[in-house]
């Protein structure tokens, strides 16, 4: 028997709206506040894992490539179509981090404050 279930997955940014807002673009959902927690927002993902993220004072997007190690997280985002995708969430805001093989199933980005997410064909 499990000890727990997965909550949400939590980004820390320096605007908790304005990144949920990005992500409600990119996988649907409504950002939820609560004025008690200014510094939070929920979404729930149609159809899938619930983000939230979190207002971090003084918050620095991981390097990328890492020089140090690993990355530590990233997220794969299943989409039909790479590069009617890539045009979408560059239009978002969204970078791309790594341009080398067009040719992968899967190209690199950064959302708008620098956390790393992978388009994935499916």
């Amino acid at each position: 028997m499990a000890i727990a279930r997965l909550g949400a997955t939590v980004l820390d940014c320096p605007d908790p709206l304005a990144l949920a807002r990005f992500y409600a673009a990119l996988l649907g959902g409504t950002p939820a506040t609560d004025p008690a927690e200014p510094d939070w927002v929920d979404l729930e993902v149609p159809g899938g894992h619930p983000l939230a993220f979190q207002e971090a004072p003084g918050y620095a997007p991981p390097p990328w490539p890492s020089v140090g190690g690993a990355q530590q997280f990233h997220l794969d985002l299943k989409v039909e179509d790479l590069d009617a995708g890539e045009k979408e969430v560059l239009a978002l805001g969204a970078t791309v981090l790594d341009n080398e093989d067009r040719t992968r199933s899967w190209r690199v980005y950064a959302d708008p404050v620098g956390h790393p997410f992978c388009l994935c064909a499916c």
